[in-house]
Order: structure tokens, then sequence, then C-alpha cells
């Protein structure tokens, strides 16, 4: 072969990785316009009178989710099911947020946490990688962590609505996650970064149980607290 012929291969492979790309990327696009579009409607929970509605918010997300899976499932199309790992920093931020907007509908919903599991059969996903466009692990921590952040500005907009005890079930769960991320041994640069985020979250939630505790506004979590 020619140095000719080897570059023009090189070229053909080239340009067909560029198309894999270019059309990943126009999936992505409108999946992360699906993404603030759950977000808009999430984001309503942090206003008085979307306090009061949050169980319908929680049922127009989960609405909005079948489009997520839709378009996933369009993106699964674009690329060899055996290189997710390739192509994988196309998607991996709005994975993320999805993630994250899938964790705050089932906090909303019950109060706990999501294991990835669910977020996997939410989002239309496998969880083991072996079967092909799945939720890494990483992926998932970051989610949760995105959660994290979120619930800390509903404890403060929770208090401002004059709902004083969710703050208190906010930083027991919060509390309960930090202790879990610190059984982690986490490497991963930017996921290290995100739970260094975490501890900032801890101590604005502890301002805001505190703030209420010296006005008299905490109450025993045996007798209220049941909102």
């Amino acid at each position: 072969m020619s140095v000719t012929d080897m570059f023009s291969n090189i070229q053909g492979f080239l340009s067909a990785d560029q198309d894999i790309r270019e059309d990943i990327r126009k999936v992505v696009q409108v999946l992360e316009q699906t993404a603030r579009e759950i977000l808009t409607v999430l984001q309503s929970v942090h206003q008085p009178s979307g306090f009061k509605d949050i169980p319908s918010k929680c049922r127009r997300a989960r609405e909005l989710f079948c489009t997520v899976r839709n378009h996933i499932g369009d993106l699964k199309t674009k690329f060899p099911a055996d290189q997710y790992y390739r192509f994988h920093e196309h998607w991996r931020f709005v994975l993320q947020r999805v993630t994250f907007l899938a964790a705050f509908v089932v906090y909303l919903e019950s109060e706990t946490l999501v294991i990835r599991e669910e977020v996997a059969k939410i989002l239309g996903i496998e969880v083991d990688r072996e079967k092909g466009f799945h939720l890494d692990i990483e992926d998932y921590l970051a989610g949760v962590l995105i959660m994290a952040s979120e619930l800390s500005r509903l404890a403060v907009n929770s208090v401002t609505s004059g709902d004083y005890s969710r703050p208190l079930r906010i930083s027991s769960f919060i509390n309960e996650l930090d202790s879990g991320f610190r059984l982690l041994n986490l490497k991963n640069d930017p996921l290290r970064k995100r739970y260094d985020g975490l501890k900032y979250d801890v101590k604005k939630i502890e301002e805001v149980v505190y703030d209420l505790s010296i006005r008299g506004l905490t109450k025993d979590p045996e007798t209220g607290g049941d909102k």
C-alpha cells in the first residue's frame, strides 16, 4: 500500500467517525432540551404555590421522561454498541443531568434516595455495561450530588414558604448521604470536586436548621414534620 492510499484510508476512517459524532450531537441537543423542560417543571417547587402542588409536578416530570427514553433509544442507534466509552464524552453531562432530575423526582415523591437501578429504568437504559448503553456508576453518583445541591436550595425556600419541618428532613437525608459518600474512595477528579461541594450543602442546610432552632420553629419529629 502506498503512502497516499494509507492516508486516504485514514481520512475515510476519520470522516466516518466525525459523521457518527455529529449524529450523536444532534440527538444530545434534543435530549438536553427535554432535560431543560423537566427542570423548568421541577423548579416551580421552589415557589410557595409549587409546594402545594408537588405531586402534579412530579407526574408531569415523569410524563416528560417518556420523551427522554425515546431520545435515548434514538441515541443508541447512532454508534456501535461496543463503543460506548469511545463516545461517552458526548452524552456524559446530559446523562448526569437527567439522573439528577430522576433522583429529584423520586425524592420529592418519597423523600428517599433513588437507587441506580431505578434511575436506569426511568431512563430506559441498562445498569450492566455488558448489555450496552448503561448508567455508569460515576454518572449516577454525579447526578445524586447535583440533587444534593438542589435540596439545599429547597431547604432555604421551604422556610420562605412557611414549611419549617421540611428542612429538618432534608438535613437528615443529606447527612446520611454525606456519610455514604465518605465510605467511597473517590479518585475521579470531577466527581471528587462535586463531592467537595456536598460539604457546603451540608453546612448550608445546617445553618437553616440552626436558624429555625433559635427562632423556636423546629418541631419534635415524633410530634411534627409529617408533612
